[in-house]
């Protein structure tokens, strides 16, 4: 019997990721999206979580963490990340730092059906205007792009983007 793909992204898989890429730091605005995440990550002795208030200070911490010699990632919602854009545009672009930016996609759905105001309407063409690339995960399957994401962002010293189109499914179980 041929073994059955993961329909869902996990959040051990995820956790694997991190670990594999040496990530030291998780920057993130806590939020109830990401709890499928925190207590993996909390466990987790080799990261250190580093909570903000607003996501645009997300960028501007991991930037400085990254001059540190330490290796972050951050996670935010779409929502934050459009609240995040100065800080993305000055800190990640302009200082050239090579950060991974874990990102849920709230309101994506796999048809595109959404209300003309939804945010995941504005998600794509938003890191397309400053340039930066983005892979999209949503089962275990395509957790691996969270390692290419590190790999670019180091190759080419910006930020990469990576989108979790999984939101309200394999996460919150």
């Amino acid at each position: 019997m041929a073994s059955q793909e993961k329909a869902f992204l996990s959040p051990e898989k995820v956790l694997e990721e991190f670990k594999k890429n040496g990530v030291t730091h998780v920057v993130w605005l806590p939020d109830s999206e990401t709890n499928w995440l925190y207590s993996l990550m909390k466990a987790e002795p080799s990261l250190d979580l580093v909570p903000v208030g607003r996501e645009g200070r997300a960028i501007s911490t991991a930037a400085g963490l990254h001059v540190g010699g330490k290796k972050p990632i951050v996670l935010m919602q779409n929502t934050g990340m459009l609240e995040s854009g100065d800080s993305i545009r000055g800190w990640g672009l302009g200082l050239r730092t090579p950060l991974v930016l874990m990102i849920g996609y709230r309101g994506w759905t796999r048809h595109g059906v959404n209300a003309p105001s939804d945010v995941a309407n504005f998600t794509e063409p938003f890191l397309n205007a400053l340039g930066i690339h983005y892979y999209m995960i949503d089962k275990d399957d395509d957790a691996s792009r969270i390692s290419v994401a590190f790999e670019e962002a180091e190759r080419t010293r910006r930020p990469v983007a990576v989108l979790v189109a999984d939101e309200y499914h394999g996460f919150n179980r």
